[in-house]
C-alpha cells in the first residue's frame, strides 16, 4: 500500500537552496538573503534544516548571514534555480516505509535551464545524510508544487499544470490519474481549472492556489474585487471546490485567503503573490506576508486552520520577484525518512 503523508504530519527534516550573486537573485541578494536568513533561522528553531550551497565559499558567506544555528546541515550542490520544491524528492510510504521518489524535471515546461536541478537529487544520494535512505527513480515529469495530498488517498492538482503538453505529452487525464495511483496511492484525484496567476510561471501550480489544511479543510486563494483581472477564474475555481466532496461524500471546510495588492518588478510584470503558499513545518506554519494589509487577515485566517501551530508570518516580498514565494523554496521530509543525522 502507498501513501503520500500530508504536509501537517511530523517531519524530519526541510531542505532549502541558497541563493548566491551568480544567481537570478543576484540584483537583490541582500534582500532575499534577509528573508532567507529569516525563514532558515525559523525553521531550525523547531526541526533539522538542509541547506543545499555551491561550495565552501559559499558556506562560509551563509554562516555568516545566520550565525551560529543548531541543525543546520550543508550540501554542496550546483543548481539552476532555488525552487527546491519541484526538484527534490518527493515521499512517500510503501507498506509504511518511506521511499523517496525522484521525478524528472524539465523547467516548468522546457521554459528554463534545468539539467542541475533534475541532477541534484542523485547529487543527494551521494551525501552521507543519504546513505540509509531507500530512493527511486520515476520516468514521469512532475513538480512538488502540482500536487496537493490529504494524507489518505486524495490528490489536489490543476489540469492546466499535469495535463499540459509541455510536460508529458500524449498522457491522458486518465493516463495521469493512473500514475498517481501507481506512485502516491491516489484513489481520488481533485482536478481544478485555473489559470496561473499573473506572474506564474508553472502553469498555475496548486500549491498557489488552493492547500489542504487538514483532511476536509482546503485554505485556497480568492479574490473579491470585480475589477481584478483574476476575479472571474478564481470564483470560478472557488465553485469548483464548494464542488469538491471528501471520501465520505462531505463538503470541504473551505477557508477564503485574500489576495495582497498587486506586486510589480522593474519591468511592470505583476508578480504571483499569494498566501496559499505557506509552509507547515512541527508545531507552525510559516505563512508569506508581503507588506500588505491583507497579511493579517491571512494570518488570522490560518490561525483558525491550524490552532495547535504557532502562526509565523514570514516576509517573502523579495523572494517573489522571482515568481515563487515560501512554500515554492522548500522541500520537506516525512519524520520517518532516516536520514544520517
Amino acid at each position: 500500500m502507498t501513501r503520500f503523508p500530508a504536509e501537517w504530519e511530523r517531519q524530519s527534516a526541510v531542505l532549502i537552496a541558497w541563493p548566491h550573486s551568480s544567481g537570478d537573485f543576484s540584483n537583490r541578494l541582500a534582500s532575499v538573503e534577509s528573508s532567507y536568513g529569516f525563514i532558515a533561522q525559523t525553521i531550525s528553531q523547531y526541526q533539522t534544516l538542509f541547506v543545499v550551497c555551491k561550495d565552501d565559499h559559499h558556506q562560509q558567506h551563509i554562516e555568516s548571514v545566520l550565525g551560529k544555528f543548531s541543525g543546520i546541515n550543508f550540501i554542496h550542490a550546483d543548481v539552476n534555480d532555488i525552487w527546491v520544491r519541484d526538484t527534490v524528492f518527493l515521499t512517500v510510504e510503501k507498506d509504511q516505509k518511506p521511499v523517496l521518489l525522484n521525478f524528472r524535471f524539465n523547467g516548468w515546461g522546457e521554459k528554463y535551464a534545468h539539467d542541475l536541478d533534475n541532477a541534484l537529487n542523485h547529487k543527494l544520494l551521494k551525501q552521507l545524510l543519504f546513505k540509509d535512505v531507500n530512493a527511486i527513480d520515476v520516468d514521469l515529469i512532475l513538480e512538488g508544487g502540482s500536487v496537493e495530498s490529504d494524507g489518505l488517498s486524495t490528490i489536489m492538482t490543476t489540469r492546466q499544470c499535469l495535463l499540459n503538453t509541455n510536460r508529458n505529452k500524449g498522457l491522458s487525464q486518465q493516463d495521469i490519474e493512473q500514475q498517481l495511483h501507481q506512485h502516491f496511492g491516489a484513489t481520488q484525484v481533485l482536478w481544478i481549472d485555473q489559470p496561473n496567476l499573473s506572474g506564474d510561471d508553472t502553469d498555475a501550480h496548486i500549491d498557489t492556489l488552493a492547500r489542504f489544511c487538514s483532511a476536509n479543510t482546503i485554505a485556497y486563494t480568492s479574490c473579491d474585487d470585480s475589477q481584478d483581472p483574476h476575479y472571474a477564474s478564481l470564483q470560478a475555481m472557488q465553485a469548483q471546490l464548494q464542488a469538491f466532496r471528501t471520501h465520505a461524500g462531505e463538503p470541504y471546510q473551505l477557508i477564503a485567503l485574500p489576495m495582497p495588492k498587486p506586486i510589480f518588478d522593474e519591468e511592470g510584470q505583476q508578480l504571483p503573490a499569494n498566501y496559499s503558499n505557506f509552509l507547515i513545518i512541527n508545531d507552525a506554519v510559516m505563512v508569506p506576508v508581503y507588506e500588505d494589509a491583507n497579511d493579517d487577515i491571512a494570518l488570522e485566517k490560518l490561525t483558525a486552520c491550524f490552532p495547535d501551530h504557532k502562526i509565523i508570518a514570514t516576509p517573502c516580498r523579495p523572494i517573489v520577484h522571482q515568481y515563487g514565494s515560501l512554500h515554492c523554496m522548500t522541500m520537506q521530509f516525512p519524520e520517518k525518512v532516516p536520514f544520517n543525522l
